[in-house]
């Protein structure tokens, strides 16, 4: 046994945990969780825990159903919304078949995997999101226009508004946890809040979004609200996204730092955004996975919609955030499509895969674009050579479908399941009568 396990067993003897839940996620990104006893702990670090892999979304077939769920200690945290006494913590779960080998569709797995190979070629992979979200009335109703919590907009300070002692109480919470908190604010719509988390690895990133949502959830309710990741839930408003920033490193160096270089960018930091330029229309299905997704990257508010990237930019899809001068280890970049509804796993895996596939081609990056894209005529866009993002879910399913590097990325198996599974929401989606359909041609056709 090493010393994280026995750690983990100690603290639970010494702080009265009688429940451990076990956390891992499908393919979609959806939270799953078996709570067992303490007792229980030591085979579970040593063989996993079983349950039937059929049943959960993307993992397997019924007469290949077995798995394992082995905790990872190191991610070990009391769950602070559970009371003090008796206590409940919870660790994430690497998923294994039953003669120990990796399931291959195990998100968390998806990015290790991809976090290896960038380890192979001396890189480690570092991320930052922005995460924004919505705060609603409990009395807002399924079907019916949402009720936020306020009216308030960007920054607004709102004497004693709702989202203050929210974000407050979040805040709290994911800290007490080990996750750190950079910035918090109001955001532009009604009721939207942001909630910035600090720079980590990113497969500890992902965690921490995953445990993020929850946490934001678990507050809402204790507070007599509700919360929702929904990318676009008001037409007229702006929708949620998770702008992400990241960075590689080369040890203790900062691989996207390069003195006295256009906003001090490396050339690997310049072939790593050209990667994502040139296949960012692939990976577009992982990062915005929803039906939802689509309204919010073509309904404006500063949501990306074309494959460009600039330093001001805010409708570029990748920004080159200010550089900070005598701070070289703050060179970033900064992908705006994501929104919050992702699979963190499979999202980072993709973006890491296409950044890396510029610096192994030699990416050129292309002219920065100085305008706001969605100013310019589609005659414009077309002699600046501006690409577009895909337009629906169904557009991107179609481009990812013959993606290599997304295939490669994902595995096959897990590269299918995600492909039938989207298809299968986008046909349930265009059977919808739309309350729009009724209002515009009922009575007038």
């Amino acid at each position: 046994m090493d010393r994280q396990q026995e750690f983990v067993l100690r603290t639970i003897e010494e702080r009265d945990i009688r429940f451990v839940r076990l956390w891992f996620t499908d393919v979609l990104g959806t939270l799953k969780s078996v709570a067992i006893a303490p007792a229980e702990l030591e085979g579970a670090f040593a063989e996993g825990i079983g349950f039937d892999g059929s049943v959960i979304e993307g993992f397997a077939r019924v007469y290949e159903a077995d798995m394992l769920a082995k905790p990872d200690p190191s991610t070990f945290q009391i769950l602070p919304w559970r009371g003090d006494s008796p206590g409940t913590a919870r660790m994430f779960c690497d998923i294994r078949l039953p003669d120990g080998s990796p399931s291959f569709v195990d998100p968390r797995h998806i990015l290790q995997r991809a976090l290896t190979k960038a380890s192979d070629q001396g890189f480690s992979f570092y991320t930052a999101p922005e995460v924004e979200f919505f705060l609603f009335d409990q009395a807002s109703r399924p079907g019916q226009p949402p009720i936020p919590v306020d009216e308030a907009g960007y920054f607004d300070h709102v004497p004693r508004g709702t989202g203050h002692d929210f974000r407050r109480a979040t805040i709290t919470m994911l800290e007490s946890m080990g996750i750190s908190v950079e910035f918090s604010h109001h955001e532009g719509a009604p009721g939207q809040n942001e909630i910035d988390l600090r720079y980590a690895d990113a497969l500890t990133t992902a965690d921490n979004i995953i445990t993020f949502r929850t946490v934001v959830k678990e507050v809402a309710l204790e507070q007599g609200i509700f919360a929702s990741f929904m990318p676009k839930p008001f037409a007229d408003h702006p929708g949620s996204g998770m702008h992400t920033h990241m960075s590689l490193f080369e040890g203790d160096s900062n691989a996207f730092y390069e003195a006295g270089a256009a906003y001090q960018l490396s050339r690997t930091g310049r072939q790593f955004v050209a990667g994502l330029l040139t296949h960012g229309a692939e990976i577009t299905a992982v990062t915005n996975q929803w039906v939802n997704s689509y309204k919010r990257l073509w309904g404006g508010g500063e949501a990306p919609s074309y494959l460009t990237w600039g330093h001001n930019n805010r409708s570029a899809l990748v920004r080159i955030p200010m550089y900070k001068p005598h701070k070289g280890q703050s060179s970033r970049i900064e992908i705006r499509s994501l929104d919050a509804a992702c699979n963190p796993y499979l999202a980072f895996a993709v973006i890491l895969a296409a950044g890396l596939k510029g610096i192994e081609e030699g990416y050129a990056l292309p002219d920065e674009s100085e305008d706001d894209v969605w100013s310019l005529t589609p005659q414009e866009r077309r002699a600046l050579g501006i690409e577009p993002l895909p337009a629906s879910l169904s557009d991107a399913i179609r481009i990812m479908e013959g993606s290599e590097l997304v295939a490669e990325t994902l595995g096959e198996q897990l590269f299918d399941f995600f492909l039938r599974n989207k298809r299968q929401e986008w046909d349930a989606y265009r059977h919808q009568i739309t309350e729009f359909e009724l209002r515009r041609y009922l009575k007038a056709l």
